[in-house]
């Protein structure tokens, strides 16, 4: 053992990364549906090292993967947090802010009640709303404090003890007051409520694949009767009797010759038609009326499929429905969407925001001629504009460490964690107007994102664990009931207020807490236990502002706590 702790102290590096393995697989390990995530534990992971050996940490390497983080985080809410805002969205901002300054109140009076030092508070705060990345605005807060640097390292220690005793109760109360308590609250029938907003939406259940976004399209030849309805009709008259169902007509066979399809192209008795569309509406519609024929060379068209960031500002705000009327939209196919990273059940009730990413299929023609009146291709990219993303961090921390303000007399000064997320959120909404401005591929997003906040808190939990028991020791039991507390509290009154005062669809309602409580976990369980995707319609808008929030309130706790 003393080989191994000597080892580990002269190569921290190596056990931070031991760590980060450790926290993925403790993470991993499922209880039912509950899992504790790699953040967790990760710093978990860090604190049992800690008990082996006292590694050196980095503080200066600490701070760089976190404003990494967080300008990701930024980045990837950007296109959607002015949005959430706008149409439809205000309800659940105001729950969001109604959550978050709710648990910021219960955390300061618990910790006043309780008598803890900043860093204690801080991890209160930060396990019990299970809002990691507070535990690195709340370090950077207590490392400006005018204490001694001892001092200081004994409160991030505190810290990091407080949210991993905090921390568990913080995810699994939420789950379960989610998925149990509150629709038993609400009085609501979770299942009922979710499939009546799903045909409010015009979602149709019925089509296999529905559920993820996807459904399939084909492309299929019928033959044209001479008794046919269609007779005599341009194939814009034949597609308008199905518009509901999205049939298109692509091309025809007329005598041995094949014709490209256009709007008014009549259609004669003895046709062979391209037909395209979903699978299961052209089966139930074309199956019992036409016959279908074998000709490869009439199917043999190219398609495309493309992703689109939506920047139109004349599409946003119109339902998917009424989009579908305009003429480019002929024969393109939505195959799926996704809104702030998440994906999203879509029928023709469902509103477009500016910043959407839509998936769309249809003939190659068709979809280029679509992609500028949508918004632009989300081209795959190997290439990181560093000059964006250097700039913008450093001009982001710069400007955190120059703002300050003051809150009943006390000095807040934002520092350079906050600000590297406001730059992160404004090149991530010029993204929705510059789609070439600042390109960060998606990989590169998730590494910033997932590694940064897991070797982070796993180098916060190194730090923390030769301190573990005895600080433990000092909190007895009421750090733990205060924590559940706090969980409790945003949880109940932000239920209140959006269903009383907010007048909230319930399924909205629950996402939305969901989200204002940046509990991914918990909308996904909610989704389950609903067996239907619809919650992430109110969790996306109210996710934006609390993970901003939220993260600011860790270093708003150290300073109130002074």
């Amino acid at each position: 053992m003393e080989r191994i702790s000597d080892f580990l102290v002269h190569y921290p590096e190596l056990a931070v990364f031991l760590a980060i393995a450790l926290g993925y697989v403790i993470g991993g390990i499922k209880l039912g549906n509950f899992s504790l995530g790699p953040v967790a534990g990760a710093l978990l992971a860090g604190l049992a090292i800690g008990q082996i050996a006292e590694v050196p940490v980095s503080g200066m390497a600490k701070s760089f993967l976190f404003l990494l983080f967080l300008f990701g985080i930024g980045y990837s809410v950007g296109p959607q947090f002015l949005q959430a805002m706008r149409r439809g969205g205000v309800a659940p901002i105001i729950l969001s802010v109604v959550c978050t300054v709710t648990g910021l109140l219960a955390a300061y009076t618990i910790a006043r009640i309780l008598g803890l030092d900043s860093g204690f508070a801080a991890g209160l705060l930060t396990g019990a709303l299970t809002q990691s990345p507070a535990l690195g605005t709340a370090t950077e807060a207590i490392g400006a404090l005018d204490l001694p640097q001892a001092e200081r390292d004994i409160l991030v220690a505190h810290a990091a003890i407080g949210d991993a005793i905090c921390y568990v109760f913080g995810a699994v109360g939420t789950i379960w007051f989610l998925t149990t308590i509150a629709p038993r609250l609400l009085g609501i029938d979770l299942a009922k409520e979710c499939a009546a907003l799903e045909t409010q939406l015009g979602i149709d259940r019925k089509v296999p694949g529905l559920q993820s976004g996807y459904a399939p399209v084909v492309l299929r030849a019928y033959g044209v009767p001479d008794d046919a309805a269609a007779v005599g009709l341009t194939f814009a008259q034949a597609e308008a009797r199905f518009r509901d169902s999205r049939i298109y007509v692509l091309r025809a066979r007329r005598d041995g010759r094949i014709l490209e399809g256009s709007p008014d192209l009549v259609i004669e008795a003895g046709d062979v038609l391209a037909i395209g569309g979903r699978l299961h509406p052209i089966i139930d519609i074309l199956g019992p009326r036409a016959a279908e024929a074998e000709d490869e060379e009439l199917l043999d068209a190219p398609f495309l499929t493309r992703e689109i960031l939506l920047t139109n500002a004349g599409l946003a705000g119109r339902t998917l429905l009424d989009v579908a009327s305009e003429p480019w939209a002929r024969s393109v196919i939505l195959q799926s969407m996704r809104r702030g990273g998440q994906a999203l059940p879509f029928g023709a009730g469902l509103i477009l925001q500016r910043g959407d990413v839509l998936t769309v299929y249809g003939p190659q023609a068709a979809v280029e001629a679509a992609t500028p009146e949508i918004g632009t291709t989300i081209a795959p990219t190997t290439t990181t504009d560093f000059v964006v993303l250097g700039l913008a961090i450093f001009i982001g921390g710069l400007i955190g460490t120059l703002l300050q303000f003051t809150i009943g007399g006390i000095e807040v000064v934002m520092g350079t964690s906050v600000g590297a997320l406001v730059a992160g959120l404004l090149v991530g909404h010029l993204r929705t107007r510059y789609p070439l401005f600042g390109r960060i591929p998606d990989g590169a997003v998730g590494l910033m994102t997932a590694l940064g906040l897991a070797a982070f808190v796993a180098m916060t939990g190194l730090h923390a664990g030769p301190v573990f028991f005895s600080a433990l020791q000092s909190t007895g039991l009421g750090l733990l009931l205060g924590g559940m507390v706090v969980t409790l509290s945003p949880l109940l009154v932000g239920l209140a207020v959006g269903r009383w005062l907010l007048r909230m669809n319930p399924v909205l309602l629950l996402g939305g807490v969901a989200g204002a409580m940046t509990m991914t976990p918990a909308m996904a369980a909610l989704q389950e236990r609903a067996g239907s995707p619809v919650p992430v319609l109110g969790y996306t808008p109210a996710y934006p502002p609390a993970q901003i929030l939220l993260t600011i309130w860790g270093s708003l706790m150290v300073t109130l706590m002074q």
